[in-house]
């Protein structure tokens, strides 16, 4: 991963202090849970589900973990443990995988149990006491920045500390039902404070159509960008990219079909230069597939073909698409002439050129881009982290 390279420390520190700039980049704000089913989590070792719009953690020792991982966020969301007392649970942030044998990170937790809620074990003066409510809904509001982090219970600060190790890492909940009982959590958002939005949800600022009216084919639904698969171009950004993360969320009707452009000139060519040369340009980007791998359509496709991957050179090592009218996450990470793909939170490419030569035969900069396959796609929550 290289997010963590492109945000600006002196921004972010005016975030933490509360002071303004008029020249901080954008910040990206998003919900991290539907209230209706499990989309964009990975659940292990643990039974967990929703219930009256909530996320349950229903049983067993394990973990539950949001797809991507971050680096310098906000987040907030309500919790409530089903116990009266006795009870125990905890929000990790930048943590790694369980190690093996273990149901848990080993950090950082930020821990719910009773008497304990928020304070964070081996993160000296992460602690608190009294601020939760036992049986209800309580509030918590996690802000980590570099080595800084700061805890709100209930709209109080509990603890702000330093020492926090700087890295990207997931943000999970810990089950330890057993033992703890069962917890209760809704209204899960988070601030990513390295991205900034490719989307305002209302129109197509900043993008136009690839060789034509972008109007032909894209439209904008209720805060979804559309690809009405209409006769017409794809969607191409007014700006170009170099190195960078990019993260969006896609659904595809029964056998879709579509893609994410990658650092293409402006007449999109993505198939290798030969291809390029053919078209009368001299540069290419990428192609990173989206296609229902399920559907009985792509039974005889190459293994390069499938979802996730750097279409013709890097073919996805895992499928895990979620059927048909459920979002996806799709991150890419670029720097240089590697490729990362993480697919459903699950690292499905890591592309280097030593491996694959055929990258360093590609554009290093240019236009990102949505292909119109002449299907209906969605689009939603398109962010970017660029680097410096």
């Amino acid at each position: 991963m290289i997010s963590h390279r492109f945000i600006s420390t002196i921004a972010a520190l005016a975030f933490f202090t509360g002071l303004a700039r008029a020249d901080e980049p954008a910040r990206f704000r998003m919900s991290l849970f539907n209230g209706q089913n499990l989309d964009g989590w990975q659940v292990t070792g643990c039974d967990a589900g929703v219930e009256d719009g909530a996320l349950v953690l229903k049983g067993g020792d394990g973990y539950v973990r949001a797809d991507h991982e971050y680096r310098d966020f906000v987040l907030e969301l309500q919790w409530r443990a089903r116990k009266s007392n006795g009870y125990d649970s905890g929000v990790y942030f930048r943590a790694e995988a369980p190690p093996k044998g273990s149901p848990w990170p080993t950090r950082y937790q930020a821990n719910l149990l009773e008497g304990k809620e928020g304070n964070v074990n081996g993160l000296a003066g992460a602690e608190s006491s009294g601020l939760a409510k036992p049986g209800e809904w309580n509030r918590l509001k996690l802000t980590v920045i570099g080595d800084t982090a700061e805890m709100e219970i209930n709209g109080r600060r509990a603890w702000r500390v330093a020492g926090v190790e700087v890295g990207n890492g997931h943000i999970g909940l810990q089950s330890e039902v057993d033992k703890g009982g069962q917890f209760e959590f809704r209204d899960i958002f988070v601030t990513e404070l390295d991205h900034h939005s490719l989307f305002n949800g209302q129109d197509l600022a900043g993008w136009e159509g690839g060789g034509g009216d972008a109007a032909a084919c894209w439209t904008v639904d209720d805060g979804v960008l559309v690809c009405t698969g209409k006769p017409g171009p794809w969607l191409r950004t007014r700006s170009q990219y170099g190195d960078f993360n990019l993260r969006l969320e896609y659904m595809l009707k029964p056998g879709g079909n579509s893609g994410i452009y990658v650092r293409v000139p402006a007449d999109g060519a993505h198939q290798g230069r030969e291809m390029a040369k053919m078209a009368g340009g001299e540069l290419s980007g990428v192609e990173v597939q989206i296609l229902d791998d399920a559907s009985d359509r792509y039974r005889d496709i190459q293994p390069y073909q499938f979802c996730g991957s750097v279409y013709a050179i890097a073919a996805a090592e895992q499928h895990v698409c979620r059927p048909p009218g459920h979002w996806n996450s799709l991150e890419i990470d670029c720097h240089g002439p590697s490729y990362r793909v993480v697919h459903n939170g699950v690292v499905i490419v890591d592309a280097v050129a030593d491996e694959f030569p055929e990258l360093t035969r590609r554009e290093l900069k240019g236009f990102l881009g949505l292909q119109n396959h002449s299907e209906e796609v969605l689009f939603r929550n398109l962010r970017i982290a660029e680097a410096p």
